[in-house]
Parts: C-alpha cells; sequence; structure tokens
C-alpha cells in the first residue's frame, strides 16, 4: 500500500517516490505498532498527518489515504479534492466501502475537476491491529463499542447486540481476508461468541458465492500465508473464564501490561526525577513522560517478554555486566572519531593509513554499540518500574496464592490475613485476589463468611460492585468450576531472590519471592486443545461447527475434518490479555509445526476489567 499498492522491488537501488501518507485514528493506531517513522521515511513517507488536522497544499507530491470509509473521513477527502491539495490521491479503506459512498467521492472529483487525479482506490480489508506476529486485536478507537461491557450490559437491546456483532464480525473478515484462508469455525453454544460465529459464517459464505468479487480465490489470496490445510477458528467467550484477566501475574509482557501504561506496544512511564529536595517553597518538580517503544526487533524483547521477572531481571543485569565491559571500547572509538574533546598530542606520530582503518572499524562498530546501550537502558528502566509495583504491593505474595486457589492447592495462609494485611497491595489487588476466591470456589462462601469478607474489604477501601455482577454471573452460568478448569498450575517457589542477585545488582530484590512457573494450559488453552487435536472431551463435545465453504446443509450433515489441525486461531470475544496469550505461545512451543495465533476484541489489563465488571454491578 505505501508503495502504491504493488509490491515494492526488494534489490533496487533506486530512490523511492516520495509521497504524504494522511491517516484517521483507525489508521494510526494499525501503522503505529508496526512500523517505526524511520521505517516509513524509507519507504519513500515524508509527511504523516491525520485527516482531520489542517494541511497544506503540497500540489506536486502523490498522497496515499488509509482511512475508514465513514461519513466525515468521506466529506473531508471530497473537500481535499475540491482545495486541490495533492498531486494525485491513492485511496485506502481501512474496511470496505459502500457503493454509496464511491459515488459521493466520485462527484465530488467531477465537480473539482479532479478525476484524473484519483488514481487508485482500494479496500484493504485491514480493520484490526497486529500487535505481534501471533497476535492482533479488532480496534482501539471506540474500543468501549465492543467492549465486555457492552456486550454483557443487562438492559441491551436487541439492535444493539447486532451493531456490536456487526463490527466484530467486519474485523474478523478483515483479518481472514488478509491471512487469505477460510477458516473452519468452532465456537460454544448460547452466548455472544455463537452470535459472532454464526455472523462471520454467512458473511464469508456470502463472499465465496459470489465467484467474480469473491476475495478467496485466485490472485486476491496473495501467497496465502498457510499451508494447505485449511485453520481452524475457535471463538471462545470471556465468560468462560473471568479468573484469569483478574489474575496477578509473573511473565515481564503480561507485568508490564498490568502495572504500567502499556498501549499499543508502547509502555508509558513517569521518568523519575532526581532525589534531590527541591528548595522550600519551591514548586515540586514536574514529572517528565518518558514513553518506550518494545518492537519485534527488539532482540531482547522478543527473547524474555514471556520469561518470569526473576529470569528477566537477571538478564538485564548480565547485559548491563556485558555491556559496561565494553563501554571503554565505547570511549576509544568515540576518541578516534574525534568526538571526545582529549587533546592527543601532535598527529603526525600516528601513520595516516593507520588512522583511516581505525576510524572505518569505528564508524562501523559505534552505532550497534550505542544501539545496545539504548535498549539495556530501556529494559533497565522497564523493569526497575515493574519491581517497585512488586515490591510495594506483595505481588509475588498474591500471584502465588492466586495460583494456588485456581489450581486447589493448600493455602498456607487465609484470604483474610491478606485482605486485612495493610501493606499488601492496593485495594485493587485485595478485590482482584477476592474474586478469583469466589469465582474458583466450589462452593460459594456461606453468608456469614461472606459478610466478615465483605467487611474486611471495605475497610481497605474496596468497591464492592464488581463482587455484585461476579454474584450474578456465577448464578447464571452452567460453567462447573472444577478445578481442572485451571490445570494444577502450582508454582515453585525457589526461596527469595536475595541469592540470585549479587549485592552489585540493579535490582535489589530483597524479600521478593523468586517463583518458577510449571506449564499448564489456561482454559481457553485447554479449549483449543480439545478441537486442535480432535480430542473428544466434555467441554468442547457440543461446540458447533461451521465450514463456510460447504453448501448449507443441516450442520449435523456436515462433513467434518477428522484430522488434527496445524494451524489455529483462537479469539476471545470480549476481551483478553497476556496472560492468555503467553499461555498460548507457552503451549504452541511444546508442539513442533504447530502455529497458534491469538486475538481478543479489546485487550484490558485487571484494572480496565475490574472497571467494567464494577460498572455492570452498580445497583
Amino acid at each position: 500500500m505505501l508503495n502504491f499498492n504493488t509490491s515494492p522491488l526488494k534489490n533496487t537501488a533506486a530512490e523511492p517516490v516520495w509521497k504524504v501518507l494522511i491517516y484517521d485514528r483507525f489508521g494510526q493506531d494499525i501503522i503505529s505498532p508496526l512500523l517505526a517513522v524511520k521505517e516509513l521515511r524509507d519507504m519513500g513517507i515524508t509527511l504523516h498527518l491525520l485527516l482531520h488536522s489542517d494541511r497544506d497544499p503540497i500540489p506536486d507530491v502523490p498522497a496515499i489515504y488509509f482511512v475508514m470509509p465513514t461519513e466525515e473521513n468521506i466529506d473531508r477527502i471530497c473537500q481535499d479534492l475540491r482545495n486541490q491539495l495533492y498531486e494525485s490521491y491513492y485511496l485506502n479503506f481501512i474496511s470496505a466501502i459502500s457503493r454509496s459512498k464511491l459515488e459521493d467521492i466520485a462527484s465530488a472529483a467531477l465537480s473539482a475537476n479532479a478525476v484524473t487525479q484519483v488514481t487508485k482506490v482500494f479496500d484493504q480489508y485491514l480493520n484490526f491491529i497486529t500487535l505481534e506476529d501471533d497476535m492482533f486485536i479488532l480496534c482501539n478507537q471506540n474500543k468501549e463499542l465492543i467492549s465486555y461491557h457492552a456486550i454483557n450490559k443487562p438492559d441491551i437491546m436487541d439492535t444493539e447486540m447486532e451493531a456490536i456483532m456487526d463490527t466484530i464480525v467486519d474485523s474478523l473478515f478483515c483479518f481472514f481476508v488478509t491471512l487469505g484462508a477460510v477458516p473452519i469455525i468452532r465456537c460454544p453454544r448460547g452466548n455472544a461468541a455463537e452470535m459472532v460465529a454464526v455472523k462471520l459464517d454467512k458473511k464469508l459464505r456470502e463472499n465465496l458465492r459470489d465467484a467474480r468479487n469473491s476475495l478467496f480465490t485466485g490472485d486476491n489470496m496473495g501467497a496465502g500465508q498457510f499451508s494447505f490445510q485449511r485453520p481452524l477458528f475457535v471463538l471462545a467467550d470471556r465468560n468462560l473464564d473471568l479468573a484469569t484477566p483478574l489474575h496477578h501475574t509473573w511473565t515481564y509482557q503480561a507485568l508490564i501490561h498490568d502495572v504500567l501504561d502499556f498501549h499499543l506496544n508502547r509502555v508509558s512511564m513517569d521518568e523519575s526525577v532526581g532525589s534531590e529536595a527541591s528548595p522550600s517553597g519551591a514548586r515540586p518538580k514536574k514529572k517528565n513522560k518518558k514513553s518506550y517503544d518494545l518492537t519485534a526487533a527488539d532482540k531482547f524483547w522478543q527473547k524474555h517478554k514471556g520469561s518470569p521477572f526473576p529470569e528477566v531481571a537477571e538478564s538485564v543485569q548480565e547485559e548491563l555486566d556485558t555491556y559496561r565491559a565494553q563501554e571503554d571500547e565505547v570511549k576509544r572509538l568515540k576518541s578516534i572519531m574525534g568526538l571526545e574533546g582529549e587533546d592527543e598530542g601532535p598527529i603526525s606520530s600516528i601513520s595516516m593509513s593507520d588512522n583511516t582503518a581505525k576510524l572505518t572499524s569505528a564508524v562501523s562498530s559505534l552505532p550497534e554499540l550505542l544501539e545496545k546501550k539504548r535498549l539495556i537502558d530501556l529494559h533497565t528502566n522497564v523493569a526497575t518500574a515493574v519491581l517497585d509495583h512488586i515490591k510495594s504491593r506483595k505481588l509475588d505474595v498474591y500471584f502465588e496464592y492466586e495460583e494456588k486457589l485456581m489450581s486447589k492447592s493448600t493455602l498456607e495462609k487465609s484470604l483474610l490475613d491478606i485482605i486485612s494485611d495493610p501493606d499488601a497491595g492496593t485495594p485493587e489487588d485485595k478485590m482482584r485476589l477476592f474474586l478469583i476466591f469466589y469465582i474458583t470456589a466450589l462452593q460459594p462462601p456461606s453468608e456469614t463468611d461472606l459478610d466478615q469478607y465483605k467487611k474486611a474489604l471495605l475497610e481497605t477501601g474496596c468497591d464492592l460492585s464488581s463482587l455484585n455482577y461476579i454474584k450474578q454471573w456465577k448464578a447464571f452460568t452452567k460453567i462447573a468450576a472444577t478445578p481442572s478448569n485451571y490445570g494444577n498450575s502450582g508454582v515453585k517457589p525457589m526461596g527469595l531472590f536475595s541469592r540470585v542477585m549479587n549485592s552489585g545488582s540493579q535490582f535489589v530484590m530483597e524479600g521478593v519471592k523468586h517463583l518458577v512457573l510449571k506449564q499448564h494450559n489456561l482454559p481457553v488453552t485447554r479449549i483449543l486443545d480439545n478441537l486442535m487435536e480432535m480430542k473428544s472431551n466434555p467441554e468442547t463435545d457440543d461446540y458447533r461447527y461451521f465450514d463456510p465453504k460447504m453448501l448449507r446443509g443441516s450442520e449435523s450433515s456436515t462433513p467434518r475434518n477428522k484430522n488434527p489441525f496445524q494451524e489455529a486461531i483462537v479469539f476471545v470475544v470480549g476481551g483478553g490479555n497476556y496472560i492468555e496469550y503467553q499461555n498460548l505461545v507457552d503451549y504452541t512451543k511444546a508442539k513442533p509445526g504447530k502455529r497458534v495465533l491469538y486475538g481478543c476484541s479489546e485487550l484490558f489489563n485487571a484494572g480496565q476489567f475490574i472497571k467494567q465488571l464494577s460498572s455492570l454491578g452498580q445497583k
């Protein structure tokens, strides 16, 4: 698309054509996790601007538009045509544009005498956001329209529900067009996931039936990223497992998402300002916001985002030590390049050719070392910020306790003790712990016990509305919270950290437990495993089966695929989290040759999820 919708020639030395990129907020969210400004520049994008900002005319440059086909966006494009802003227009719509809106653009182009300048109009079918090679979410703008809260609010009208389902299906349809594959769809019965499945099946079916314009035949399939076998698409519903999104976590990426502000692969933090006291009466220093991108190009991130936090802290420390060993090298290179102000005495003493060789090697190795330094600083800052939360809120205690609750292991400490311990965690931490206890309990606590818990929670400042909702939910859901639901996860405490970390470390880990994870499957992973490996299991045996390629027949008569699938996509309607994503990644690692992608209608951390539960539970 950025190359005018022709595939870029790899090894040509030709300069790219300079052009402008105009996007709306939706387009911005799709592009920003994928391409950095520098990468855009390498593709010839000199300027990237929001559609609804004041833009000056640049008459001799082609413009690539990447926007949703909304009423106001179309109006603005028509206005651009009338104002003759650019030399030519390549209009790319994130989701398919309707015939009537296309006619609006056409008539605007006619009246502005700009028909020849509208070079191409494309439906890109890219209405989803890719955060990792194996993870996507539907949208970031207006995500409250398809949130867990929106789908589950008690007074929802049928028309609203239809609209939510259509929005989700439109994005999933784009996803499969991009993948170039028609999946086999499985879903549970009687919830939002089933509604999505029915609609998606219908939409894929209609597209396949229209042979002339089908997006899944012939050239449009592109290189088809998948093998000849079709992928399995498992639609899960958030209501199948409300404990995991509330769970405290122990892996790096999930922790960052839980305790810091981590959004579309960018983490934003307050920069710790030096602790020198400001003169009395002076206003306290304003904290600077610093943001870091955690990208696929960052090897440390790729290697450790799924590791338990203690390992990450150790690895950052190791990287730091290795770098320190090379620091003198950096100084030496800088002085060779004349970047350091040392007086080297008369130059004549060193032969010129010797110097040139040194200079050449300095020029080639310095940028690499500096980039390494940047990444080490980034992870040192992020990991330190995470560690501060772990220590101040005793998150290791919460994590370990919840893992025991979820795997029905014996508990060494009473729940009430943790709730009433003023040093352990925030009110929200306590509420999360209690909700997990309540969700996973085989029988709910007696009224008297419950009152005791409620009293303790209220005393620490908790808002109990989320509990009201969970009580209703538990009464309505038929899911037996059997111990098997969360696998026998268990964590093995390895004693305290102090042994692991030497005293010279950046990370003072005193008193933080060194917990090691055992691989166990969360409910979503277990459902996937049953369906992907064709295992018979009461939990998934009555899941519905849709094959959009088959002619309409009754579901029972549809010939079914009997072989285990090699590729699968799991999608959670109602929102997902990095804990589930990581669990699927670990599951897939143990299955060579299999590929699993994870998607969700929105990505929330426990705090954001509790807010949604609370507003659902407000009396």
